[in-house]
């Protein structure tokens, strides 16, 4: 009888293996599947300003394009990231600076249209979208608006059109900082001739109805969502969330899973030992 208990456990045991065994490879599947890479560099490095370091982007490399995001911290300035190294990034509430209601933190994104230097594409040949979420609750609140393409509108209570920005241009080659600063008489030039545009930006610049009530004291979080299309649809498309208060890292469901199963082995094997 006791032969026959023991075999029970022993299994039990297996089964338990076998189903914590799969969990963790679908997990490892997924990840491995997954089209978009968090902490990487971009390409070629970060060419806007001077003294902001490559790294912390969460990436989409698809079809020859290269889309980035990330937040960072704004005050005090530095190089600093808080990437929970899954999409997310975490800040302290709270306001920096003087005059408009500036969080302490800034989101930074990087577009590229021919990353591998394959397809011979400038940024002019696409269309795009940037998603800035101002709802700190659960829901979204979405300012959307095509960041790179001329005459493109910021849909605020009356809409914006926006003949250029200010963005860093330049190519594959473009050292760290090099970026050429767009201006109304080159913008269009500069975007027939170069694959590579980049910004660094608060969510106080759009601080406009409906869109100016942006509390950066407030607890929430923020979803940005970045894209790039031809005549043929989307292309790439890259997401991050900034969550504003007390860091509260969370580990995948599937992660969790896999721990919780594996626990339960190590605790039915020593339960057994026992007996």
């Amino acid at each position: 009888m006791e032969h026959v208990e023991k075999r029970k456990r022993m299994n039990f045991r297996k089964k338990l293996m076998y189903v914590a065994v799969g969990v963790i490879l679908i997990g490892m599947t997924t990840s491995a599947n997954a089209s978009i890479m968090f902490d990487q560099n971009v390409t070629p490095d970060v060419i806007f300003g001077s003294g902001n370091a490559n790294g912390n982007f969460t990436v989409d490399q698809n079809n020859g394009v290269e889309l980035g995001l990330r937040a960072k911290q704004r005050f005090p300035k530095a190089n600093t990231f808080n990437s929970n190294r899954d999409g997310t990034y975490s800040f302290s509430a709270g306001a920096g600076g003087s005059g408009s209601p500036t969080p302490l933190w800034s989101f930074e994104w990087s577009i590229n249209t021919d990353f591998s230097n394959s397809v011979s594409r400038q940024l002019n040949d696409l269309t795009y979208l940037l998603q800035i979420d101002f709802d700190p609750g659960a829901g979204t609140n979405f300012l959307s608006f095509d960041l790179i393409t001329p005459g493109s509108v910021i849909p605020w209570t009356t809409p914006i059109p926006v003949p250029f920005f200010d963005h860093a241009i330049g190519n594959n080659s473009t050292d760290n900082g090099g970026g050429t600063k767009g201006t109304l008489a080159n913008y269009v030039g500069l975007l027939d001739t170069n694959n590579v545009a980049q910004n660094s930006w608060r969510m106080d610049f759009f601080n406009s109805a409906p869109f100016d009530n942006f509390d950066p004291t407030t607890q929430g979080t923020y979803d940005f969502i970045l894209s790039a299309s031809d005549n043929s649809g989307e292309l790439a498309n890259t997401n991050i969330q900034v969550i504003v208060g007390p860091p509260v890292p969370v580990p995948s469901a599937m992660l969790l899973m896999g721990t919780g199963l594996l626990g339960l082995i190590g605790w039915n094997y020593r339960k057994s030992k026992k007996s």
